[in-house]
């Protein structure tokens, strides 16, 4: 179970209300938050950089709660996860967020909203646009570290890895894609990201070098250059787990999307390619959200390196 604080009945007047006269002067509202967060270390160092300062927490509370005028406790409610979040290290938030007076005769005592929320999930709801839904189902098997986002595009997936306190870089031959990646995680403040404009598709012998045993996590999402795999493999380290998801050759049968065969995966393909890794998962065939969210055919992995040095070479 995680380490708690809990701060009770916190107490503020707010500019809350449906209607012009209820935000017209301020009213009586009060919040309960529960922060699952680590404090181990707090108790041997005694020291108040090894916890969350609660007074912070309630400081920053008030000057949302007291600062900014909303029609529903739910939009006030979604500011406080976002701020709190951002700028504390906690993994998961309970609130009860309630007006203690509302102008309704029959309510004697408060009304209001209870609503939970992980750090995770949090993420997920302010991505635009989200991660891939394998990403997510996938991502308690990713090991913290650096990773490598292939093709990343405007980067939905270095941002959302980023912003879970992953290191990565990203890489994709579309210059101003990445120059807009660069853009969207500075002015997020997401430091853990670097980019690069890198051509994946040169022929053989001129396939780009991507290192070796350098990257914990390397992810493709809805790509597919065959000639790569061998520099994917050999930039992964020992115990590094690879990532992928991309059509399978039933989406350009059935709807030419692709439009070309080429970009689509055979069946059992994606297993050849990466035949010296172990395979944690493996799955084709229709899937719920793939690219732009709708379902497609694609072929879905995830596969770790073995410790072993030379199994994957």
């Amino acid at each position: 179970m995680a380490d708690q604080i809990r701060i009770e009945r916190l107490e503020f007047r707010g500019r809350c209300g449906v209607t012009d006269e209820e935000r017209a002067r301020p009213q009586l509202l009060a919040v309960d938050l529960d922060l699952d967060c680590q404090l181990d270390h707090a108790g041997v160092s005694d020291n108040l950089r090894h916890t969350i300062d609660y007074a912070t927490v309630v400081h920053r509370v008030m000057e949302i709660g007291t600062g900014r005028e909303s029609k529903l406790l739910e939009s006030m409610a979604e500011e406080l996860f976002t701020v709190i979040f951002a700028e504390f290290p906690v993994d998961r938030i309970k609130m009860w967020l309630r007006k203690l007076h509302p102008p309704i005769a029959s309510i004697t005592s408060s009304v209001g909203i209870i609503l939970e929320r992980t750090r995770l999930a949090q993420t997920v709801l302010r991505s635009d646009p989200p991660p891939a839904r394998f990403l997510l189902q996938q991502l308690h098997r990713l090991p913290k570290g650096l990773a490598l986002d292939v093709a990343a595009g405007k980067g939905r997936h270095t941002l959302f890895l980023s912003s879970l306190g992953y290191q990565v870089d990203a890489i994709d031959h579309d210059e101003q894609a990445i120059e807009q990646l660069l853009t969207d995680a500075r002015s997020r403040q997401l430091n853990s990201v670097t980019t690069r404009t890198l051509d994946l598709e040169q022929p053989p012998p001129h396939v780009p070098d991507l290192g070796t045993d350098r990257y914990d996590t390397i992810l493709v999402f809805f790509y597919l250059a065959r000639p790569i795999f061998p520099q994917l493999i050999r930039a992964l380290k020992p115990g590094g787990v690879f990532i992928c998801e991309t059509f399978l050759i039933d989406q350009h049968l059935r709807y030419q999307h692709p439009r070309r065969r080429e970009f689509c995966l055979g069946y059992g393909e994606l297993l050849s390619l990466t035949s010296g890794l172990r395979i944690l998962h493996y799955d084709e065939g229709a899937h719920e959200g793939g690219r732009d969210r709708e379902s497609a055919y694609t072929a879905q992995l995830v596969a770790q390196k073995p410790f072993t040095s030379g199994a994957s070479a």
